[in-house]
């Protein structure tokens, strides 16, 4: 299996399959393949078998239903495009170690890659923190591709090192990382600063990768001009029908 990580600003990851090859991907992820590559959508996908399986992998932010590639006959080729603008990532897992990924993070892996829900370490995480915080859980062995916003920075943490980050910009992090909400302080801080009430409260040892684009924050810079676009098209819509109607008449 080869791969390979095209583009800049909206990447696109093309994987090569052999013959019998197979790879297991989030459900309406598929830009476009070779005709050698079948399609199986299935809830046993991403080391989950059965109904809790499918569970499980839902409530960490994926869907019920998976979607298996299979090269059979010949080798084939897959791609998956970026939905927003960032970087795709490629990882290794060997079984020692495993990664939690914002919800949406996850693009495809290999037969050997299990994706579950991440739970948190501490209840106020998981009570507080709301969908926001909600993280997959990735494990197993093989190879599998993320998905993350604008730029990513990584910081390796020495045990007990801490950096606060806004959840939405935590796009991955090794396990070994523990992961805390803390309060934004000050009564001002809570009601006039912008930032939100809480903070994700990270703390070493480990690996993490932030990203800078979230897509709450794109959709609060779209959101205006969307309304203005659609105000402004029913505005000509209503101007041209006019004329029809007029050229019409006479």
């Amino acid at each position: 299996m080869k791969s390979s990580i095209e583009g800049s600003v909206l990447p696109v990851l093309r994987v090569s399959l052999e013959t019998g090859e197979r790879l297991v991907a989030e459900t309406g992820e598929l830009s476009w393949k070779s005709p050698h590559v079948t399609m199986r959508t299935t809830t046993s996908g991403a080391g989950n078998s059965g109904f809790l399986g499918a569970i499980s992998r839902s409530l960490a932010g994926g869907g019920l239903f998976m979607t298996e590639y299979v090269a059979e006959g010949a080798p084939g080729m897959i791609a998956f495009a970026a939905k927003i603008p960032g970087h795709i990532l490629e990882h290794d897992i060997d079984g020692t170690r495993a990664y939690m990924v914002h919800r949406h993070g996850f693009i495809a892996g290999t037969e050997g890659v299990r994706l579950d829900l991440g739970f948190q370490r501490r209840l106020g995480a998981g009570f507080f923190g709301g969908d926001g915080f909600r993280l997959q859980r990735i494990s197993g062995y093989g190879r599998f591709w993320t998905e993350l916003g604008g730029e990513v920075v990584t910081y390796d943490l020495a045990p007990g090192e801490q950096i606060d980050v806004h959840p939405g910009h935590v796009g991955m992090f090794d396990e070994s990382v523990q992961f805390d909400i803390s309060l934004v302080p000050g009564i001002r801080n809570k009601i006039f600063g912008g930032d939100g009430f809480f903070m994700a409260r990270l703390t070493g040892p480990g690996r993490i990768w932030l990203q800078t684009l979230t897509i709450a924050n794109l959709a609060s810079v779209l959101a205006p001009h969307l309304g203005a676009s659609e105000t402004e098209g029913m505005a000509a819509g209503t101007v041209i029908g006019s004329l029809l109607r007029g050229a019409l008449k006479g």
